[in-house]
């Protein structure tokens, strides 16, 4: 080629995500043209990925981003070698040909140069720790649920990303379902009449109940594993095999909040999307918790009951279905002074059934449409523009969850005030929006 060489979309990623920091609005797109999306997508202008955290759901995560024709993956990365080495070896496979490394260390993927965008599927602890190298790195983020183990934490990550101008998806991928979206139209258009509560149930249960009962003991770290990097933030603990088996370390709450966020995340983003709050939050809320006993390890709530009230009188109430709270229901339950609108994945039903008929009229309220997560994030890695989960809505969503669990914690009925983010006049509830993190990690 003779002349100017044109600019890569590498290039230009960087050089708009730099303008878009210090700009109301970045109006310039990419057109569909420009990245081949019909066919073939030459290797200069793929979006090219790193994977932080590459077990069951950094790897599902990889597969279904891989599967896009305008994605180049180059970079993996977990503690654990024979992990990080199964998926680079999956990569290498896909493309038919070595492309991919493999790393230990995150920072080794955060900072290559060559990388636009990192998935982040590692421990919950490290959620926040992870995106913020690589926002601070100038690399655009997806982030698996939940967002982080404090509201301190996730308020930090908020910031640099708009600060640093990056693209941020939350994990929360019912938003990219139809039934959810409909649901939540139905509702923000006032065809339950007007909502006044909302009724949102999960799953929960305790680990000997699903996963068997396992072996505390102390023990050897095995070789291949950096359990110092696995710990990071967290407490120091004598290794256990036990910790280390996904989910099970989602009932040790130094690792994770549990299937209070780890799963209830999922239903209480979509409660706050059809309620029209999902920028802000509710201001009071108490609840009570079950927990697993004697259980030597794992000490997250097994069940959970707890009720929130938003400003605008909606009241809603957010159920564990285990020991001490059976049938629940899973899923999301909209009731108005007409009817109502029930939602979980796969399935969705209302009263009178005739309003799952209703057209969403070309002047009512519109919700944004995606039918394929991953896609939604490419494309607004593309294009600049915010995705359907982004940075704002995943924190406001992430800290109802935070809520309850600082609620059913206290055991006490709390104030919340969702402008200013704290409890008001309580300083012992306020003390539990930050965790302490083991040296040398922090913010």
């Amino acid at each position: 080629m003779t002349g100017k060489r044109n600019i890569s979309r590498r290039q230009f990623f960087k050089k708009a995500a730099g303008a878009a920091a210090g700009a109301v609005s970045f109006p310039y797109f990419v057109p569909s043209s420009a990245v081949g999306k019909a066919g073939y997508v030459a290797p200069s202008n793929r979006i090219v990925m790193g994977f932080i955290g590459v077990g069951t759901m950094g790897r599902y995560d990889m597969e279904m981003f891989m599967n896009q024709p305008d994605t180049q993956v180059a970079a993996v990365c977990d503690v654990q070698r024979k992990v990080r080495e199964a998926a680079r070896s999956r990569a290498d496979e896909y493309y038919g040909k070595k492309v991919c490394a493999d790393y230990n260390n995150f920072w080794e993927v955060t900072e290559r140069d060559d990388i636009d965008a990192i998935s982040i599927a590692s421990l919950d602890s490290w959620h926040v720790l992870h995106a913020l190298s690589a926002v601070r790195a100038g690399k655009d983020v997806k982030v698996q649920k939940p967002l982080g183990m404090s509201i301190e934490d996730i308020k930090v990550l908020r910031s640099a990303v708009h600060r640093h101008g990056r693209v941020f998806q939350f994990g929360t991928q019912q938003r990219s379902s139809r039934e959810f979206r409909y649901a939540c139209e139905l509702v923000r258009n006032g065809r339950i009449g007007k909502l006044h509560t909302i009724e949102v149930g999960v799953h929960a249960g305790g680990p000997e109940e699903r996963y068997g009962k396992k072996t505390y003991t102390p023990m050897p770290v095995p070789e291949g594993i950096d359990y110092d990097l696995w710990v990071g933030p967290s407490p120091m603990s004598p290794y256990t095999d036990a910790r280390l088996i996904y989910p099970h370390w989602f009932h040790i709450s130094d690792y994770s909040l549990g299937y209070v966020s780890g799963w209830g995340i999922h239903h209480i983003d979509i409660a706050q999307w059809g309620s029209g709050n999902e920028n802000t939050g509710p201001i009071d809320v108490e609840g009570t918790a079950v927990y697993p006993g004697d259980d030597a390890l794992c000490d997250n709530p097994v069940s959970w009951d707890v009720n929130f009230k938003y400003a605008d009188g909606v009241r809603m109430r957010f159920t564990g279905a285990g020991p001490g709270f059976a049938g629940v229901w899973s899923g999301i339950k909209f009731i108005g002074t007409k009817g109502w609108v029930f939602v979980n994945r796969g399935q969705i039903r209302a009263e009178p059934e005739k309003l799952l008929q209703e057209t969403i009229g070309p002047d009512e309220i519109h919700l944004i449409v995606s039918d394929h997560h991953e896609r939604n994030f490419l494309d607004c890695v593309e294009s600049r523009a915010e995705t359907i989960c982004p940075i704002d809505v995943a924190v406001r969503s992430d800290t109802v969850c935070q809520l309850a669990w600082i609620a059913f914690t206290l055991g006490r009925k709390l104030k919340w005030d969702p402008e200013k983010e704290e409890f008001a006049g309580d300083a012992e509830a306020n003390s539990m929006l930050t965790r302490a993190k083991r040296s040398p990690w922090h913010l």
